[in-house]
């Protein structure tokens, strides 16, 4: 029986939050553990289901998942990466490893290190410089040259919001059985185009989206061509690997790689001017003003994204300046239920909420970490529900009620991304007429509920406004911050068994 390596890191890190991702912020399983949390929507698992169904031997070592946050601990990150290895040359050292497919973000970055990936995978090729080895990725990944050198091919998520997850690992682990069963000796042809965007403007269900990942698919139904990938990268991450990426594998055939991946490139940089919002998109005063006119027109309830401080985009999830506006605004008091707010990353607020249901507190909610963006807020109001480690991260919850806003307080950084936590702590979102979260675009499971969907252009890490971020290592020109020409042709690098780099 082969056996195949794996491993899984997964985390998209924002640069401009202050918060350094630790280890309590992580949900890690080692070795065998991988077994014990496998599902039907992430890669890692698609991954491991397919190689075991193919007859294959998994050996797992490290998997290690947190939400979007800022650069990852150094130390947390060396220490990972050194589980990884020891646990991969123990496993060689018991019997022979036949290849590596990994389930890896893309854009994973380590606080005085910068990319994770490369930096793996580089180490990984030490111990096994000849072994087929392919990776999953995130559409968000921000590819790199280290990546490309290291690594015989990748597949990409094709959709946004993320529902292809366990596809794509099918997918990952199918291009590893070809290597192994058939022989094939991947090439991989990537270009760089200089184009920031931001994922609230690249929903796959819209245009111009939808037109270029149809554009990957009908590319991978060529003979020979193994996976087509628009790598869409990470805009709120200052890093001189900043850009789109476009990447094509195929079964050893260099001339197919370089054409295709020509052609991706030049049909994406035609649609540059198109990317838009597609989601009703004001400022964050206008937004709230259409918000209380739209309760009047119904239906209800009204979704506002505070989308400036999305902490699944890594922002820090404790900005104020919406909250301020809210509270502030006299129509709050009017409405027939409180609006309904996800919420705010405050550890000490939620502290002082446990055991203190149904009483009345003084609270200062917010700036906990981003004190540049905004202050705290002082409130004084009525704990509501308070829960004890709830979802995969296990935060605890509090849902506090002040001046017509009913808030969810975590003490984890998590995204607030399924609206089954506002029922938990009895707050049904269904049955209010606005309910506020710290996102961009809705999840397809908040999407369940919404009636209307609007954003609100708010502050925080992740502004979607990207000309107002304190950019100083991505590489310029770049599109749309500067206007040039682009000629793909000159920006084909090359990668194969045989052969590394541009």
């Amino acid at each position: 029986m082969k056996r195949i390596l794996t491993a899984s890191l997964h985390h998209e890190s924002n640069s401009f939050n202050p918060i350094i991702t630790g280890r309590d912020d992580f949900s890690i399983q080692y070795g065998s553990e991988l077994f014990s949390v496998l599902n039907d929507s992430d890669s890692i698992s698609g991954v491991v289901k397919t190689l075991q169904d193919a007859g294959y031997e998994l050996v797992p070592t490290v998997c290690a998942r947190a939400v979007p946050n800022g650069l990852v601990s150094k130390e947390l990150y060396l220490e990972l990466k050194e589980e990884i290895l020891v646990r991969a040359r123990a496993a060689q050292k018991e019997a022979a490893i036949d290849a590596l497919c990994l389930s890896l973000h893309g854009s994973m970055r380590i606080e005085e290190i910068g990319e994770a990936e490369g930096d793996l995978l580089e180490s990984l090729r030490e111990i096994f410089p000849t072994l087929p080895l392919f990776s999953s990725l995130d559409m968000h990944t921000t590819y790199s040259q280290r990546m490309h050198d290291f690594s015989d091919g990748y597949v990409g998520y094709k959709c946004a919001p993320h529902t292809d997850c366990f596809e794509t690992g099918v997918h990952a682990a199918r291009m590893t059985i070809a290597a192994l069963e058939q022989g094939v000796k991947p090439v991989s042809a990537w270009v760089r185009v200089p184009f920031l965007v931001a994922g609230e403007k690249s929903e796959t269900s819209t245009e111009p989206m939808k037109t270029l990942m149809n554009a990957l698919r009908e590319s991978e139904k060529h003979d020979g061509v193994m996976a087509a990938n628009y790598l869409m990268g990470f805009p709120w991450a200052d890093s001189p690997d900043s850009s789109v990426a476009v990447l094509v594998v195929t079964e050893e055939d260099e001339s197919l790689a370089r054409s295709e991946a020509v052609r991706l490139a030049n049909l994406f940089w035609s649609h540059r001017g198109d990317f838009q919002f597609h989601t009703e998109t004001y400022s964050q005063e206008e937004a709230l003003n259409v918000a209380f006119q739209a309760v009047n027109e119904g239906p209800t309830p009204v979704y506002l994204s505070d989308s400036g401080d999305n902490p699944t985009a890594g922002s820090s999830g404790d900005c104020t300046n919406f909250l301020k506006l809210i509270v502030k605004d006299k129509k709050t008091g009017s409405l027939e239920q409180p609006i309904l707010y996800g919420g705010f990353f405050d550890p000490e607020s939620v502290t002082k909420c446990s055991d203190k249901v149904g009483e009345i507190l003084e609270l200062e909610i917010g700036a906990a970490f981003d004190i540049m963006t905004s202050s705290s807020l002082k409130m004084i109001g009525r704990v509501k529900a308070f829960l004890p480690a709830w979802g995969v991260y296990k935060s605890d919850l509090a849902l506090f009620s002040s001046g017509g806003v009913e808030i969810v307080l975590t003490s984890k950084h998590i995204g607030f991304v399924d609206p089954q936590m506002f029922r938990d702590l009895g707050a049904d979102p269904a049955q209010r007429q606005i309910v506020v979260c710290k996102l961009g675009y809705l999840t397809a499971m908040q999407k369940t509920v919404a009636r209307r969907s609007i954003m609100a252009l708010t502050e925080g890490s992740s502004n979607e406004d990207l000309g107002s971020l304190n950019y100083s290592l991505i590489p310029r020109p770049i599109y749309p911050l500067d206007n040039f020409d682009f000629e793909s042709e000159n920006m084909v690098c090359i990668h194969g068994r045989q052969r590394r780099g541009c």
